[in-house]
């Protein structure tokens, strides 16, 4: 491994490393290719990946709708988990949704998924509902947001 993780825009030759990034994390949740390239041209959305010696090692997605956005996606290859990667595909697309115009930005994330609910805070997020028994363990999900108003853009 050499230097550190760049970000920059999905691009379809990415699709399979994204797809297998998926299946690793999230697997009975994950997005197969055809949920993925859907979901990537939607109105609004953008698709960042972080790369490192040319394997994509996370990826993001966000959807911005006026003046708030959605964080759909983080993903961070398990071997690169807790190096920073997350934090800077973060830090990218709030960036993104920021110039777009978005004032916050909604998540959902796993109540039992305590290192992300940890992540989150950290960046600034905070709990604003919660969806009972949302995903297929049964886990709820809470809804989180970070406000972006007054932030540079």
């Amino acid at each position: 491994m050499t230097g550190a993780p760049t970000t920059r825009p999905w691009a379809l030759g990415d699709l399979e490393q994204v797809v297998a990034l998926e299946a690793a994390l999230f697997g009975a949740e994950a997005w197969g290719a055809e949920a993925w390239t859907a979901l990537v041209d939607g109105p609004g959305r953008r698709a960042s990946v972080a790369v490192l010696d040319g394997d994509v090692v996370g990826h993001a997605l966000t959807g911005g709708m006026g003046d708030f956005a959605e964080l759909l996606r983080l993903g961070v290859r398990p071997d690169h988990q807790r190096r920073g990667v997350a934090s800077l595909l973060l830090s990218s697309a709030l960036a993104d949704v920021r110039a777009d115009g978005a004032e916050r930005v909604l998540l959902e994330v796993s109540a039992v998924n305590a290192p992300a609910v940890v992540f989150y805070a950290r960046h600034g997020f905070e709990r604003i509902d919660v969806r009972p028994r949302y995903y297929r363990d049964g886990s709820d999900a809470w809804v989180l947001q970070r406000h972006l108003a007054g932030e540079d853009r």
